[in-house]
């Protein structure tokens, strides 16, 4: 056993011991928080705003502080980037998280002295938590990757500003650098295919132990791996391969795919980071659910799904949460986020302790017809089908069929096969079917012939790669949206249709 696995089992237990401790205080910690946040908000341009001063309940919170978006916070972002300081939160922030938004352009994220360790110390306890669980410390002495953005920075109001994951790159412990890859410099490479082909060039011969990323990427560099070295899988490549670390998308509909590629099992970590902060991580192997980061800085109030585009919808904190409800994730931080709708949707599995899964994007859905399907269930729909019908999907993106010249309208999936399945009318009504038992407002329009069965384009080999290349976001942290209530990615796509 080398130095660094070995220091790692007692420092490995500390945390793990802690996490658990901090199991039977969620609702204090959150309490505590508020607090917390509040005594930092009053001193601010948003807290003299939004009278903080004289609020100490959350129900005086609730009433003085709204849900808003990034959109609504742009005024404030601007106040910083024109030199400003103690405009969302004490001083200024230390960086700009920059990221896509989808109707502001690019978003300004802050992030300050007090919320940066959150960011580190998430993914320092998911990996930490999995050592205690499984004993396995060995991989802390071989290489790992994490495909990540650049870490690079500009500079926006005199702030540096970059890609989280770029900027999470800067603060890697020093004992860790020597087994960090990729370099550097090709870590600097904006387009995402020389920066691939560079990693690959980089760690084909080299131990790899813990590779890091979001799935369809991962497998985009399993798949470089695997042709530049005459068909082999990623264990006969990396024998001492142990642990993959995700987040940013569902894992399931990636997961048989990944498996095929790797050849053999590797222990898996699942992991849930956003530019707002880092909200959950896997704490025990097995089992459903993330583990919700409750003494982060983070204020979390959910809000039912449904009511998410109401006036005045109702607020919950977490002591009220319910397992099994489709809820909005709501955060404030002490990087100066106050009622900051983050996008995405979350259910809880378990509330001892407070574990839950990510079902979707508020944006991301179809509801053209009062359906309001989300990424769960179309996830869930076809990924049984494909495990019916052994068949592999590389990745897939569904949307309404309205304006039809003949018969009813549908919805539209657009999925490349990486294995076809051999009847694909059989495969379109299992997913139909699943579809309509997963969603009762689906199963109603089915019933009511107010829609006809859903509608597979079969796509070419490398269409959401070729497709995302066309719109300038491959690589990094970008995604195809699982689901869209307009036709806008559904008529770019029509070229790669088969």
């Amino acid at each position: 056993m080398k130095l660094r696995s070995f220091l790692a089992r007692p420092y490995a237990s500390i945390v793990h011991s802690r996490v658990r401790k901090g199991m039977a205080t969620a609702v204090a910690d959150q309490q505590a928080i508020l607090q917390y946040l509040l005594k930092n908000g009053a001193r601010t341009a948003f807290g003299r705003d939004h009278g903080m001063e004289s609020v100490k309940t959350y129900e005086e919170f609730k009433a003085a502080v709204p849900i808003r978006d990034y959109e609504a916070f742009i005024p404030y972002i601007n106040k910083i980037k024109e030199g400003e300081a103690n405009v969302l939160w004490k001083g200024r922030p230390i960086y700009f998280a920059k990221t896509s938004g989808t109707t502001s352009g690019v978003k300004y994220i802050p992030i300050t002295k007090e919320s940066m360790p959150n960011h580190i110390s998430g993914a320092r306890d998911a990996l930490l938590c999995y050592m205690a669980e499984s004993g396995n410390t060995a991989f802390a002495d071989g290489k790992m990757i994490f495909l990540s953005g650049s870490p690079e920075m500009e500079r926006v109001g005199g702030i540096p500003t970059g890609r989280l994951s770029g900027i999470v790159n800067h603060f890697i412990p020093r004992y860790l650098r020597g087994n960090q890859l990729p370099s550097y410099e090709t870590n600097c490479i904006e387009d995402w295919e020389t920066k691939l082909d560079k990693i690959v060039n980089e760690t084909i011969g080299e131990n790899m132990t813990l590779i890091s990323g979001i799935p369809p990427w991962m497998q985009m560099y399993f798949e470089w791996l695997s042709q530049r070295s005459n068909g082999k899988k990623i264990k006969e490549i990396f024998p001492k391969l142990q642990v993959i670390v995700h987040g940013g998308v569902n894992f399931e509909p990636y997961r048989a795919r990944l498996m095929d590629s790797l050849g053999e099992q590797v222990d898996m970590i699942e992991t849930f980071p956003a530019s707002e902060g880092f909200f959950a991580f896997q704490d025990k192997i097995g089992g459903e659910g993330l583990l919700l980061n409750t003494d982060a800085g983070i204020f979390y109030e959910f809000i039912p799904a449904a009511e998410i585009h109401n006036d005045n919808p109702t607020r919950l904190s977490l002591g009220d949460v319910k397992v099994g409800e489709n809820y909005a994730l709501v955060v404030s931080t002490d990087a100066g986020l106050w009622g900051y709708s983050i996008g995405d949707t979350v259910r809880f599995v378990s509330t001892e302790p407070y574990r839950l899964v990510v079902t979707g994007r508020i944006k991301h859905f179809i509801s053209a017809f009062g359906e309001h399907v989300i990424g769960e269930e179309v996830e869930y729909a076809v990924m049984n089908a494909a495990k019916e019908h052994d068949v592999q999907i590389t990745e897939f993106t569904v949307a309404p069929a309205i304006q039809v010249t003949d018969g009813l309208p549908y919805h539209e999936w657009f999925i490349e096969f990486e294995t076809r399945p051999a009847d694909m009318d059989a495969f379109a009504k299992s997913v139909n079917d699943h579809m309509r038992g997963k969603n009762i407002y689906y199963e109603d329009l089915m019933t009511g012939s107010i829609l006809r069965p859903l509608v597979i384009r079969d796509m070419k080999k490398n269409t959401f790669i070729d497709y995302m290349r066309s719109i300038g976001k491959l690589g990094g942290q970008n995604k195809v949206p699982r689901l869209s209530n307009d036709r806008r990615i559904a008529d770019a796509l029509q070229p790669w249709i088969q």
